[in-house]
């Protein structure tokens, strides 16, 4: 069982900030280009706020490849490079999640602007120190929490919002996959994407956290993980995750006293679907028992845009 979360992580900096698009695109650095990197490096060259100025790995095969894709930057292996350039004014950090608070730290206090790839940190106190470090400096500093800017996941937010689910009960959540394997186990790799969209739903802080996991084929690398958070309003969330399952899955579903809702990302067009149903107690008017009554209405699957 772990502490509640500290509430001078939530206190740092507003969650919400105002900023001012940039007069000229912002010359951006990409580092580490692995997994995840081509993916962000691609997004960058094609966002016209930005222009992908530079690469940063170690691993000379990345850099060929990088360069035959995006000609027109820079490439080096040495991060001072990249970080002690005034040219660069921001950073997207896409690095194993182990050197997350290293390298963003030390972008933050160069003046950098930052994204980094989830987790933040992998300590709470390396990401508070990482919020204020941010807000000292006036730069951005952002986790990449890709799910948060879905059109499924915020037409659920919308729904909670709206009181159409009515008083949240629970969630129960499952993201399983074979593989991706890596040294940091399962819970850095997936979990940031479920406490990432619950947070974003529920907007409220998670006070309690219970979880274990399992690890089969390299001690203290867990492959498979259950979590169960305990929000400050009351609501709890059952999270599984797993690199070891025969098929992907990728499901939340949320459970309010009016409505159900089930959000599958594997399932294209209806990703989301609204379930008019659930049980109702009535409290006898005597001595007599409980009357239990069965809701099953009609079943929504509403259009979502791109």
């Amino acid at each position: 069982m772990l502490d509640p979360v500290d509430a001078t992580l939530r206190e740092a900096v507003p969650r919400e900030r105002i900023v001012k698009r940039p007069a000229a695109p912002l010359r951006t650095a990409v580092i580490g280009y692995g997994y995840w990197g081509p993916n962000l490096a691609r997004n960058v060259a094609e966002c016209p706020e930005l222009t992908l100025e530079a690469l940063c790995d170690r691993d000379s095969t990345q850099l060929e490849r990088f360069s035959q894709r995006h000609p027109d930057a820079r490439t080096t292996s040495e991060l001072e490079a990249v970080l002690g350039d005034p040219a660069i004014e921001a950073v997207v950090i896409a690095t194993p999640p182990k050197s997350h608070y290293e390298i963003a730290r030390t972008a933050l206090e160069a003046g950098k602007h930052v994204l980094v790839e989830k987790p933040l940190a992998t300590r709470l106190v390396d990401a508070q120190e990482l919020l204020e470090l941010a807000a000292a400096n006036d730069c951005l500093l952002m986790p990449g929490h890709t799910f948060i800017y879905s059109p499924a996941v915020n037409a659920v937010r919308d729904l909670i919002r709206e009181g159409v689910l009515g008083e949240l009960h629970f969630v129960t959540s499952s993201r399983m996959n074979l593989g991706k394997y890596n040294s940091d186990g399962v819970l850095c790799d997936l979990a940031p994407h479920d406490l990432s969209i619950l947070l974003y739903w529920l907007e409220q802080p998670i006070v309690e956290v219970a979880a274990s996991g399992n690890s089969v084929f390299q001690k203290g690398v867990p492959e498979t993980a259950f979590l169960t958070a305990t929000f400050a309003g009351g609501q709890s969330a059952n999270v599984q995750i797993s690199w070891l399952a025969p098929r992907k899955v990728r499901q939340m579903i949320v459970v309010g006293s009016n409505r159900m809702v089930q959000y599958d990302d594997t399932a294209g067009d209806e990703a989301i679907r609204i379930y008019d149903r659930g049980m109702e107690f009535e409290t006898p008017e005597n001595f007599g028992e409980y009357q239990l009554t069965y809701r099953s209405g009609d079943i929504v699957a509403p259009r979502l845009g791109p």
